[in-house]
């Protein structure tokens, strides 16, 4: 059993890879043994992972790159492929929390909120896809929300909502092209989590009534509790299992 769970052999990329659960993610893959190619924008933060990571055994790899740039995407790609010879699994993370009312939400903050959160997960798949069509085998993981399925009272995440419910229709449409060259596609959507990228909103003491209204388990997602979501997705454990959303909320999305 543990072997089929064992990432061996197997080259990750990981991009919102320089912070909260992009490194999670990063090290899950590397304890099961997978190389890890690094992406995101602040080169320096990536540095620190990559030597965390290879402190655990595995090969690292850190490439600066912004997913709201095209050819950067496709750069990145070509050094991690250069690099390692191959790419066996994708975890796009890389992404954005916006919160405003909808009537109030500037053109910029939309746009942008788009741009990473939807556009850079196209784009990053389309290229590394390209290599996974080649290789006849890939494990693409996009990074969802339970706002993927589900919105909130008055949280004014219309823009994020709108993104992260894109994302899951996109595995779908991926998972559906891809599969007949051994790739699989797949989401992930979880719930909030202690992060860079949320601090300022699970920090607040008025969300832990949301918390405890909306989510049965009464907490937020600690860390290592999305670690077996990525392992199985990224291993030979789902090798039929494509076109998912696999919600890890503690029950928020149940209700």
């Amino acid at each position: 059993m543990a072997r089929l769970f064992s990432l061996e052999g197997k080259v990750a990329l990981v991009t919102g890879a320089s912070s909260g659960l992009g490194v999670q993610f990063a090290t899950a893959l590397a304890k099961q043994g997978a190389d890890v190619a690094l992406l995101a924008r602040r080169k320096e933060k990536l540095e620190k992972v990559k030597a965390d990571l290879e402190a655990l055994g595995v090969k690292a790899l850190a490439v600066e790159c912004d997913v709201t740039d095209v050819k950067q995407i496709k750069d990145a790609v070509k050094e991690v492929k250069d690099h390692f010879g191959k790419i066996d699994i994708l975890v796009n993370n890389a992404g954005i929390g916006f919160m405003a009312p909808a009537e109030e939400q500037s053109d910029e903050d939309w746009l942008k909120t788009v741009d990473i959160n939807l556009n850079g997960v196209y784009f990053v798949a389309r290229e590394v896809g390209k290599i996974m069509v080649e290789q006849k085998y890939g494990k693409v993981i996009n990074i969802g929300s339970i706002h993927s399925t589900a919105a909130m009272m008055g949280s004014g995440i219309s823009a994020y909502a709108a993104t992260k419910g894109g994302v899951k229709m996109l595995t779908k449409a991926l998972a559906t092209e891809w599969a007949q060259y051994n790739i699989t596609v797949n989401t992930i959507g979880p719930a909030y989590f202690a992060s860079e990228m949320t601090q300022d909103v699970v920090s607040d003491k008025s969300f832990e009534a949301v918390v405890k209204t909306y989510c049965p388990m009464g907490r937020i997602g600690q860390e290592g509790e999305l670690d077996g979501a990525i392992v199985y997705f990224a291993s030979d454990a789902s090798s039929y299992t494509t076109g998912q959303y696999l919600a890890v909320d503690g029950g928020w999305t149940a209700i």
